[in-house]
């Protein structure tokens, strides 16, 4: 069967915003993303901006314009988020079966995360993110819990029979007794009916990969410091989960960095040292939904020529391991700031 994005060619891409009012001079760039579908584009007037095509029935326009909705909220509290234009009064638009929006094109490179100030500046411009984000709720897009990120990952992987038999035993243990550990924490739990830790609206997907940096003696109109991009992961949940991709290394090196961002975090905004304990069932959960989204989407020839090493036996054994190696992890004392 055919992919729909394998439809996606660049005549439909320049049709698509020649339809909103934006000539391409027929120059694009396919920059990185899996999910969905993004290119630079150059338009007959010199400028260039990004177009984003968004994966076919992964979320439904409500919850697409909940996210525009969030970024220009964010962009209107002077916060570094890149929202799409609005074009024709509208920023979600539709053309030839898809639904895509434009944004300015913003260049940047990677954070250094091993630099205390970097993390500190981060740590301010997530307080102010979620200082928006906890002023009202989603409605339309869903909150990040055990359900939605480990339990129903897992039944729909077993019941599409996309763990080999001869590790489907050990897996599907190893998910019970995490979703088990993870259950422990009324924050998680969408049946839970009350938690001491407040959600609110996160970035979701707070990665160094969706962060660009602008050196700090770049000239003034180029904005220095961190830039949030890529809100297509934007969800319901504790404050703590735009922290913990964000940590790498031993147990001392991830409590200098998670100090350093807490120290610029409290700057604007007051952070739960209660929090901490959510780090490894946060990380735990991510690890079930992961494979559920590599399996998921591997129709689209993207998925099997980017992660060739997917759904062999060997695979889904380092699953067994690494769920071990976190169902200890959960046990440990959590970090401490």
């Amino acid at each position: 069967m055919t992919h729909a994005f394998e439809t996606l060619t660049p005549d439909l891409v320049l049709d698509a915003l020649d339809s909103v009012g934006l000539r391409g001079d027929g120059r694009l760039t396919a920059l990185s993303s899996y999910e969905n579908r993004v290119y630079q584009v150059q338009l007959e007037d010199g400028t260039s901006v990004v177009a984003k095509f968004y994966r076919p029935e992964r979320w439904s326009d409500p919850q697409i314009l909940e996210e525009h909705a969030f970024a220009a909220e964010l962009m209107a509290f002077e916060v570094p988020a890149i929202g799409p234009l609005v074009l024709n009064g509208q920023t979600l638009h539709h053309f030839g079966g898809f639904a895509f929006s434009v944004s300015p094109r913003r260049g940047g490179r990677p954070p250094e995360l091993d630099d205390g100030e970097v993390l500190e500046w981060i740590g301010r411009f997530l307080a102010r993110i979620h200082t928006v984000g906890a002023r009202k709720p989603f409605v339309a897009r869903p909150a990040l819990n055990v359900q939605t990120f480990a339990e129903e990952p897992m039944q729909w992987l077993l019941a599409h029979d996309m763990v080999p038999l001869d590790v489907q035993s050990a897996w599907t243990r190893g998910v019970e007794k995490a979703i088990a550990m993870v259950r422990q924490h009324d924050t998680l739990n969408a049946d839970a009916k009350r938690s001491d830790i407040r959600v609110l609206r996160l970035h979701g997907d707070c990665h160094p990969g969706n962060i660009l940096w602008t050196p700090a003696d770049a000239a003034p109109d180029l904005g220095p410091g961190p830039h949030f991009v890529d809100l297509d992961d934007a969800r319901t949940g504790p404050a703590v989960q735009d922290f913990w991709m964000l940590l790498s290394g031993d147990r001392q090196q991830r409590t200098r960095q998670l100090g350093a961002l807490v120290d610029g975090y409290e700057q604007f905004r007051e952070f739960d040292r209660a929090e901490l304990a959510l780090i490894e069932p946060l990380r735990t959960l991510r690890l079930v939904h992961y494979s559920a989204w590599l399996a998921r989407r591997w129709t689209d020839p993207t998925f099997p020529a980017n992660f060739p090493w997917f759904g062999s036996s060997d695979y889904w054994q380092g699953q067994v391991q690494m769920l071990e190696e976190q169902l200890e992890a959960m046990e440990d004392p959590p970090l401490v700031v």
